[in-house]
């Protein structure tokens, strides 16, 4: 019995690891700014090593809508911010408008 327990762990393990460590591919998150819309593509922070608890709920809630951030919060190193900053992790939103806004 403790052997069926010990794989059925292993499993859920594996289970919850894998929704921890990324986005499923091709889903994405976007809305509208005076800048165009934005989209989150979950597939690039993936391949880039994010993983969801990185920023999930320590620096967004899971609740779509309950996030009002603008571009000063960003460049404050707020949000997205956390990141992408210059010397951050990740690359600086200054002078990379179309990165992250589509017209």
């Amino acid at each position: 019995m403790s052997r069926l327990t010990a794989v059925l762990a292993v499993l859920a393990a594996g289970i919850f690891v894998s929704h921890a460590q990324a986005i499923q591919p091709g889903k994405t998150v976007s809305w509208d700014t005076s800048m165009g819309k934005v989209v989150f593509d979950g597939k690039n922070h993936a391949d880039a090593e994010v993983k969801c608890l990185e920023c999930h709920s320590k620096i967004f809630q899971m609740k779509k809508g309950s996030t009002k951030m603008k571009m000063a919060d960003i460049n404050s190193g707020k949000y997205c911010g956390k990141c992408h900053k210059k010397g951050g992790r990740a690359f600086e939103p200054k002078g990379n408008c179309e990165m992250c806004h589509r017209k």
